[in-house]
């Protein structure tokens, strides 16, 4: 299942936490300040669930011009953006503003709402339609639709809900490969089970049990308990609103702002590389060694901004910067990042971190500008898994891709590593290797036949594997396409048995027909002991519902309530264990086993005792010697 957060945008008293409310049923003002004074000052969180089965998390930014600090704090997580206007109002400074930081933080999808409607006459709402287009334009909002609403009447909501399913379909999926970390934005204590930090599960997976630190502080901890949108869990994955209860530590030892994250899979940094883009629309020019706030997923310190190749950027430009930190930070490369003014706080630009952990650069050196330039564009690490990722799912290895590359082979090796340990290139089986966003493409392909499957063969605990390799991993080995179905195992899309593969958490689910026939059936077979009839014979009970007869007994053999031991001669499980538990017994106190021993044991026929010997043979339980029986199972 896809994992996507919603966010909230726009000025103060538009009716955001009002839309969310209407959306999901749930009040996101939970501070009794934000009650009394009527608005937004904390991020709240709320979750939406959608007509086709998904549910996406929804957070409630702060419009208020004092809460910015807060509203980054919430903004940073987000996949998909509202921005909301107000029909009594139109766009407002917060609403610029808040624009201007989701356009920063590299928001690409999006949908403006325009709320109240209820309050003004219908050729007002259009003004405010142009109102909005002129606003959006230049924006990833430009070409965006504009739903109309009221959260007090109803009006648009289902079409917004609609709108909303539509284009979370479309975000992309996360790096469930790559160390989890979450940046913290809210930390609180639970009476009887101590600290929990709540935050958005921006890279990974994270189960009960996992050893966590806590950066930049590098505490240690464990996580005691799971939950996501209020239901605890046993994994959570990137994408995904959580909350985290930790073991062995104080409310007071953590802070918005810090990140949990696997241990030694962060560093510290007090410097910071950066692509520096001021707003269009700022009206403040970025000096050189000028002072600001830098604002970075849930954490704000004071920086100085130090301009590589000029000595001030204005508005609608963009240069390389490095941002010379008054704390530390934990960041990665690829990280998005906003700066606001020192005094008075204003947003001024942002951008993107290409190095989170630089030396101190001199101005002006063409050779530093290259480096970053390189950095930027393109680095040894990229060269590696731009090869794995072109080769898609013809399953590159290390000998193929080093002759596709002219990069040295120690170089090679050790990006090859660091792809391996970031997650961003996965080794499925040894010596091969596949990008982490393949796999994603297969195990999407995969969910798509598993979902058609278990449509047209609702009775069987899923695909056989032999034909999730035919249709799936094709002319690759029995071991290498096991190691990427493990890996699509543990990360929560598949669930597999020795046999077949299936979505994960798939049952089988039978209709009371159905549930009334397996039992007949199985009542049969429980009741004939070791005499068992011929399948045949037991379709020919049914035989004005043999289909349905055929697709239980196929079930009852690949959930192992019947246990094959001929072509026609199905056992129930409970008598093939009575009948192994009479085998074994005999071989605590003999080496060998007739035939008719076995026939005396059963009480039964040579009919009946000879198909459940010959199928010890194939399974390697026992072994023909001459016209005896020895074990092979100790």
């Amino acid at each position: 299942m896809k994992n996507v957060v919603i966010g909230t945008a726009g000025h103060v008293d538009h009716g955001k936490t009002m839309l969310v409310k209407a959306l999901t049923g749930i009040e996101t003002d939970r501070l009794k300040e934000e009650k009394k004074r009527g608005i937004t000052i904390e991020i709240g969180f709320a979750y939406v669930d959608f007509d086709n089965g998904e549910r996406a998390g929804i957070i409630d930014v702060p419009g208020h011009e004092k809460f910015i600090k807060n509203m980054l704090a919430g903004a940073g997580g987000i996949d998909l953006a509202m921005l909301v206007v107000a029909a009594d109002e139109g766009f407002m400074p917060q609403t610029v503003e808040h624009l201007g930081i989701l356009q920063l933080l590299g928001i690409q999808k999006g949908v403006v709402v325009i709320t109240k409607t209820d309050m003004v006459e219908e050729d007002w709402i259009q003004v405010i339609r142009e109102d909005v287009a002129d606003h959006v334009k230049g924006t990833f909002l430009e070409n965006a639709p504009v739903v109309e609403v009221s959260a007090y009447t109803g009006k648009g909501i289902q079409e917004l809900k609609a709108l909303l399913q539509e284009m979370v379909a479309q975000v992309g999926a996360k790096n469930t490969h790559r160390p989890f970390r979450i940046p913290i934005d809210r930390v609180f204590s639970v009476e009887g089970f101590g600290t929990v930090i709540t935050g958005t599960l921006i890279e990974g997976q994270l189960h009960v049990g996992d050893e966590v630190c806590i950066y930049p502080r590098e505490l240690e901890s464990r996580v005691r308990n799971l939950q996501v949108h209020g239901n605890d869990v046993q994994t959570a994955y990137a994408g995904q609103r959580v909350a985290v209860n930790l073991a062995n530590l104080k409310k007071t030892d953590l802070t918005r702002g810090d990140v949990l994250a696997k241990p030694h899979s962060m560093g510290k940094t007090m410097m910071l590389d950066v692509r520096l883009t001021v707003l269009p629309q700022s009206e403040r020019v970025v000096e050189n060694n000028m002072q600001v706030h830098l604002y970075h997923e849930t954490r704000s310190m004071l920086c100085k901004v130090v301009l590589l190749d000029r000595e001030e950027l204005g508005p609608g430009e963009s240069c390389f910067a490095q941002l010379r930190l008054a704390e530390e930070l934990c960041a990665k490369a690829g990280d998005r990042f906003v700066i606001r003014f020192y005094s008075p706080l204003e947003t001024i630009g942002g951008g993107v971190i290409l190095d989170p952990s630089p030396v101190k650069h001199k101005r002006h050196d063409p050779k530093v500008l290259e480096a970053i330039k390189v950095r930027e564009s393109g680095s040894a690490a990229d060269l590696v898994l731009q090869c794995v990722t072109e080769q898609g799912a013809k399953f590159q290895t290390r000998k193929a891709m080093l002759k596709a590359l002219t990069m040295p082979e120690p170089e090679f090796d050790q990006e090859l590593q660091n792809l391996l340990a970031d997650g961003s290139v996965v080794e499925y089986a040894k010596d091969r290797y596949l990008a982490a966003s393949t796999l994603d493409a297969l195990g999407d392909t995969l969910t798509a036949l598993l979902q058609e499957y278990h449509r047209a063969n609702p009775l069987q605990p899923g695909m056989r594997k032999d034909e999730v390799r035919q249709k799936l991993m094709k002319g690759l080995d029995v071991p290498s396409s096991d190691g990427i179905l493990a890996l699509l195992e543990q990360a929560g899309r598949i669930q597999t048995s020795s046999q077949h593969v299936a979505l994960a958490g798939f049952e089988v689910q039978y209709s009371p027909k159905l549930k009334k026939l397996r039992d007949q059936v199985e009542e049969i077979y429980r009741q004939a002991g070791f005499e068992v009839p011929a399948v045949d014979e037991v379709y020919q009970k049914f035989a004005s519902d043999r289909d349905a007869c055929r697709q239980v007994v196929e079930a009852m053999l690949a959930d192992e309530t019947l246990i094959l031991a001929s072509s026609q001669l199905f056992f129930h499980r409970e008598n093939y264990e009575k009948a192994l538990a009479m085998v074994r017994d005999h071989f605590a106190h003999n080496d060998t086993l007739t035939l008719a021993q076995f026939r005396d044991l059963l009480g039964t026929s040579r009919k009946y005792a000879l198909p459940l010997l010959e199928y010890w043979d194939r399974i390697k339980v026992t072994r023909k010697v001459g016209d005896n029986r020895v074990l092979i199972e100790k």
